[in-house]
């Protein structure tokens, strides 16, 4: 089989934009230090942003304009930016494939995967977040989020696997309410026909996903791809001979984890349901 081909970098509107707001403040004779002062962040909130390495959010692009007295235009800027670079750098092509994907394996040891994920749910999540997140960057980051769900009630849906682990289940993140919430969720995607999930219980003497968590993708080419993802960091891998190793750990996952039925009757079982 020819091995694909791996895709050069990209070019970021965040980083162009980063670039936009260096110059703007080159002009008006400001150090990044400066600058930060006057906006009331830290210093290295602004490098990142002109690195392109943090998005720039709507309220300080608001205050740099004012600043730097450039008519709005990186208030402008911001708000025309794709709807697929609202997600972290890191994170931008796993999205871009995620959302066109014939087939999704995810194998999640910490937390509900995103997908599945209720709103609640995800907000406590990124309310978790270290260093925090603003108010308008935890809401961005949720509405990002359920977005991204979408693809669960399209027509042609992706053929979808998950498997969680028991731990996450039991780990009542926020409100107890809400996460009763997100377990019925989880019930109700149980039944969907295009998706098999999976309990890995945590008293099991085998276990082939401990290196952490794992995506498999098929494109609509039916390339095969690897998400890793990890503390700010995340990776596609395309090479096919190294996507194949982590097939088979997948596979081997599939076996050790409980039955959909089992799972099933799992969840019900916290549901309070006989």
């Amino acid at each position: 089989m020819q091995q694909r081909k791996k895709s050069s970098k990209k070019v970021t509107s965040w980083e162009v934009l980063g670039k936009q707001l260096a110059e703007f403040r080159r002009v008006a004779g400001l150090t990044q230090g400066q600058l930060a002062d006057l906006a009331r962040v830290g210093e290295d909130t602004v490098s990142s942003v002109e690195q392109g390495r943090r998005r720039l959010q709507a309220d300080l692009a608001e205050r740099l304009d004012t600043i730097l007295e450039t008519k709005r235009a990186l208030s402008t800027a911001v708000s025309t930016i794709p709807t697929h670079e609202r997600y972290p750098l890191f994170a931008q092509d796993f999205i871009e494939h995620e959302q066109t994907a014939v087939t999704i394996l995810s194998y999640e040891s910490h937390v509900i995967p995103g997908l599945l994920q209720t709103s609640e749910y995800a907000r406590t999540v990124f309310g978790n977040a270290y260093p925090p997140l603003t108010t308008q960057g935890l809401e961005e980051a949720v509405q990002a989020r359920i977005d991204r769900k979408q693809i669960l009630s399209r027509d042609n849906p992706p053929m979808m696997s998950f498997i969680i682990e028991e731990s996450v289940l039991l780990r009542h993140l926020g409100d107890p309410q809400a996460m009763s919430q997100q377990i019925q969720h989880l019930r109700d995607c149980a039944d969907l026909p295009c998706l098999s999930l999976q309990v890995m219980p945590t008293n099991t003497d085998a276990h082939a996903g401990l290196a952490g968590p794992l995506v498999l993708l098929e494109t609509p080419d039916h390339d095969h791809l690897a998400y890793i993802e990890g503390h700010h960091r995340g990776f596609m891998v395309d090479d096919q001979d190294e996507v194949s190793a982590y097939q088979q750990k997948y596979g081997m996952l599939r076996a050790q984890a409980l039955s959909p039925q089992k799972t099933k009757d799992l969840l019900n079982t916290l549901l309070g349901v006989k």
